[in-house]
């Protein structure tokens, strides 16, 4: 069996993991990446300061290390090679390209200056050749941050830091010096739903309380009613927040419940100068969930920059079936189904956000990726007697038109230069953010 995965993220390598261990049927994959590196979201997404985290990529690279596994970087689905080439070379395809894109609130003002998806302000400081350089000005004092999960929670934490603090960590250099020099004082972190409802977790709330030059303001009223002790660890934390006195000249992070953003409001100079906030009443429905509603009360907080961190999404990628609805490739299971009829596409497959959506932590995917690897074992029996060009008949291909393919070797003598570069101010390592200087460093090596 010759597979092809489609995303060097998380799921992407739990499934071949779970695909190379096979025994009933020798099984190669080739893993493409649009980037020339891999690891996907621990890379891109995660945040520089949470490197345990980042420690998974080791068990990764003992997957790339197998005989039967490829890594081809630098390669982007619909633009170098299509999903029809894929289907004459590969027995199955999983595709596991994640939520690239990221979900809007909606309200009149969104696309003012100053008003930035939570999706860019991550890319930016970690890094991601799409957004190094976005224009990310922190010379305002106060900012908003709309949403309660855990990627609102690292971008107000990373507003936070001190140079001291970022230092330690793989933070891109560009964002470094621009975090370093920021102006911004107070974050509002805005939930529309209350406390208990909050979806960020009780780990990375923790850590707003361990900041060195910041501290958390709670409200102690907004916490009447919200039941403690086990299972409600994250209103037992909000209420030791809410206990504590900040300490003089600290910054401060305030974690405001019960508010939507109806709009986002322009100064003189065209860029967002506040941000009205309906108060919402919680309301529990018929099946046991707990819904936000708006009581038509408005107030506009004061702020000079708005970060919404609200969720991801995926995009169409050409020749892929898409649901629009839920901007996820179109599947049942984990096989891909046409949006319309229903009817599954044979030996098509998809794994982690691609499939789901953004829910679960890394972990979560491996068990979901070996599940869908399951199911292509099932599906897959006989078809490995289809005859398929030489395995590396799709490199030729590429190379045809003009792609320098990016190995994990290749990756490897990046990495080492990113770790050496890093070593430099006691960081992890320090990105390399373009891919035309990665190429190039790669290009002179060989």
């Amino acid at each position: 069996m010759r597979i092809a995965i489609i995303g060097s993220g998380p799921s992407g390598f739990y499934a071949a993991e779970a695909l190379l261990r096979r025994t009933d049927v020798p099984v190669e994959v080739d893993l493409f990446d649009r980037l020339p590196t891999p690891y996907g979201l621990v890379r891109g997404g995660v945040a520089p300061d949470h490197q345990k985290i980042k420690n998974v990529a080791r068990v990764f690279a003992a997957t790339a290390a197998r005989p039967s596994f490829r890594f081809l970087g630098n390669v982007q689905l619909g633009r170098d090679v299509s999903v029809e080439e894929l289907r004459r070379h590969y027995h199955q395809i999983v595709f596991a390209t994640g939520n690239e894109a990221d979900r809007r609130l909606g309200i009149p003002g969104e696309g003012i200056a100053r008003s930035t998806p939570a999706t860019v302000f991550v890319g930016w400081y970690n890094g991601h050749p799409d957004y190094r350089d976005a224009k990310i000005d922190l010379s305002v004092p106060r900012l908003a941050v709309v949403g309660n999960g855990n990627v609102a929670v690292d971008v107000a934490r990373m507003l936070m830091r001190t140079r001291a603090e970022l230092e330690r960590t793989d933070v891109a250099g560009h964002a470094l010096e621009a975090l370093v020099a920021s102006r911004v004082r107070d974050v509002y972190l805005l939930g529309r739903r209350g406390p208990e409802q909050a979806s960020f977790t009780p780990a990375e709330l923790k850590e707003l309380g361990e900041l060195s030059d910041a501290d958390p303001v709670v409200d102690p009223a907004q916490l009447d009613g919200c039941a403690t002790g086990p299972g409600h660890e994250n209103v037992d934390l909000l209420r030791t927040f809410a206990a504590r006195q900040p300490r003089p000249g600290t910054k401060r992070l305030h974690l405001r419940f019960l508010v939507s953003p109806t709009s986002i409001v322009a100064g003189p100079d065209g860029g967002v100068a506040g941000i009205a906030l309906e108060h919402n009443r919680l309301e529990t429905l018929p099946d046991g969930r707990v819904a936000a509603r708006g009581t038509g009360q408005t107030k506009l907080l004061d702020v000079g920059m708005v970060l919404p961190a609200v969720g991801y999404a995926g995009d169409r990628i050409p020749g892929v079936p898409f649901d629009e609805k839920r901007r996820i490739v179109s599947n049942r299971d984990g096989r891909v189904v046409d949006p319309v009829t229903g009817q599954v596409v044979p030996g098509e497959y998809v794994v982690g956000w691609a499939r789901s959506g953004p829910q679960g932590l890394i972990g979560e995917h491996k068990r979901a990726s070996a599940q869908v690897a399951g199911l292509m074992a099932q599906d897959g029996v006989g078809l490995d007697t289809r005859e398929l060009p030489p395995r590396e008949a799709i490199d030729e291909i590429l190379r045809g038109r003009g792609v320098q393919l990016v190995s994990f070797q290749d990756w490897k003598q990046l990495d080492d230069v990113e770790v050496a570069r890093g070593a430099r101010r006691g960081a992890p390592r320090d990105k390399i953010v373009d891919v035309e200087a990665m190429l190039r460093i790669l290009g002179e090596a060989r």
